[in-house]
This record gives C-alpha cells, structure tokens and sequence, in this order.
C-alpha cells in the first residue's frame, strides 16, 4: 500500500496521485507567473509551487482537478513543501476519483447520529429539544457531511458532526462534575452553535466561503435561524433567547468574531468547550505525523507554535 502525504518525512520522494485543493497565481518578482497548489489525500496535505506556468497550465490545474505527481518533499519556513518534477492531470483510465483524496472523520456517520440522537433523548426542556430536533431534521444529511471548518480542525468529511459530538462527550464529563450547569441549554448551544457554517462553507471537496460566508458569517446566520425556527413552531420563551446568546457569543471576543462576550455560564462552558475540541483535534493529529522527540511543523492556529512529541510513553 502506497504511503499518503501525511506519512511522508522530509527528504522522502514522492509519486502519485493527488487532488487539487486550492490553486493560486502568483508572479515571480522577474515578472514569471507560477501557481501555488495545495494538495491533498486521504491522509493530509502539502503545499506545492509550480514555477514557469502556461496559460494551459493555469487553466488545467485548478481546485478539484486530480493530477499524478513525482518531486520530493522539501521544508520551506519550517512547513513542508513538495517540490514538483513531474505533473500531468488523470486520466480516465487511471481508475481514481475524487472521494479517494478526501478524508473523513475517524467515526461513521451512522454512529455519529447515533450520538445526536442520544443527547436530544437526554434533554428535558420541551422548549430545547423541539428547536434542536428541528433543525436535526431539517440539516440531517448537510450535518453528517460537512467540514467544521474549511482549514485547521475537524476539515474533513463529516467533521462538523464530529466536532459536535466530540463536544457533547466533553459536556456530559463536565456536568458529572459541575452538576449545577444546565446540561440542555448546553447540549442544545452544542449542536446548533457551528449549524450556520452549512451556508458559510461551500462543501467537502476544495471547501471555501460561500457569498453569505464572507458577507454574514455562520454566526449571525445562525442566530437569525433560530429566531425564524422559533416563529415557525409557534415557541415563545427565554429558551429562544439565551440559545441565541449561546451561539453569538461561542467565540469568546469580537476579535474571534463574537459580536458580545458569554454573559450566561452555558455560554462561557461552550466557549471552552469548543476551544478544547478544535485544538485537541489539530495538535492530535499533528503530532500523529511525527515521531517521538520531533516537534511537529508550525501550527498557525495555535499561534504558530511547533509542538514537541515526548520520547517516553504513557505507562498503562
């Protein structure tokens, strides 16, 4: 079995194939036109210059376009780089197709609705539950499909439902621990806080912002669906607006893209919760790519820090 992106090492070679995430031109300060290519399998991904680019070569290689490479994989400002030395597109006969290069979130769809569906089961608020099953049925197959985000966490297949659910284990530990938090209002700020980002994101495959993602944010998308919700199902109440409260400010700070600060404490637990959920998940499968005594390369979302792998294992 052929090693992906993510298992190779600096210095390794490369060939195979991969697909197109992101293409990008740029010109040389000679004036040269090049693109710059993020590639990506099943198992990560690796940025990629192509120098002295055609006119045909800008319209071929674009997003979603598989290609078959050979090059080498190189270290540029301390994140690896591929460097190309042969390229062509695929072919029909060479048997790949897209969903080959996508990952996918390490639990099945089916035990992730499992999951949802177990929580909302748990939920004792009328008012809660009938929104949070509204909007299950209404997002179901988009849920179970989309990213969490369209770079640094859960940005796979089925991972906002991932993302979620990892969430909800995280509140169940904490509320056996602080059982004077309101476990419903909680659950309910869970699975609802991120649901906007099935308008922000375009889908899985070469995962960018929507017209509405770039000009509204899932954030106040959402906020705005859980009022319309509410009037549909006739429900009035302080449910509506502390839910509303909880996803506004999940973010924590206007500089994160929180309009106001968590002001109720489901809404501050949220906060961290997602924190903990989306670092773990970025600096878990960083470190999955190195050994241990390396560090991993730079993660910009985590302030650009290299995080070290300890040589000694965990005693069992």
């Amino acid at each position: 079995m052929k090693r992906g992106i993510g298992s190779h090492q600096i210095g390794d070679p490369f060939e195979g194939f991969v697909l197109i995430k992101e293409a990008s031109r740029g010109v040389t300060s000679t004036g040269k036109p090049f693109l710059t290519l993020i590639l990506r399998d099943a198992t990560g991904e690796i940025e990629a210059k192509l120098w002295d680019v055609t006119k045909e070569d800008e319209e071929v290689f674009v997003a979603e376009q598989i290609i078959r490479i050979t090059g080498e994989i190189n270290q540029f400002r301390g994140k690896p780089q591929m460097k190309i030395t042969s390229i062509r597109p695929s072919q029909p006969t060479d048997g790949v197709h897209v969903s080959d290069f996508i990952e996918k979130a390490p639990v099945e769809r089916e035990v992730l609705m499992e999951k949802l569906t177990e929580a909302i089961f748990e939920m004792k608020n009328p008012i809660l539950q009938r929104i949070v099953r509204a909007f299950i049925k209404k997002y179901q197959e988009p849920l179970l499909t989309y990213p969490a985000a369209s770079k640094n966490h859960h940005e796979y297949v089925s991972g906002l439902a991932h993302h979620i659910v990892s969430m909800i284990a995280l509140a169940k530990e904490i509320h056996k621990l602080y059982p004077q938090v309101n476990k419903d209002l909680l659950y309910a700020g869970i699975i609802l806080h991120d649901l906007g980002k099935l308008k922000e994101l375009s889908g899985v495959v070469s995962t960018s912002y929507t017209m509405e993602g770039k000009l509204l944010g899932h954030i106040p998308m959402m906020v705005e669906e859980i009022g319309h919700m509410a009037k549909e199902l006739q429900i009035e109440g302080e449910e509506v607006l502390i839910l509303q409260h909880l996803v506004l400010s999940h973010h924590g700070i206007k500089e994160w893209g929180s309009p106001t600060p968590p002001l109720v404490r489901e809404a501050e637990l949220l906060h961290f919760i997602d924190l903990i959920d989306a670092k773990m998940n970025m600096l878990n499968r960083a470190l999955d790519k190195v050994k241990p005594g390396e560090f991993t390369e730079r993660l910009f979302a985590m302030d650009n820090r290299s995080f070290y792998k300890p040589s000694f294992e965990e005693e069992n």
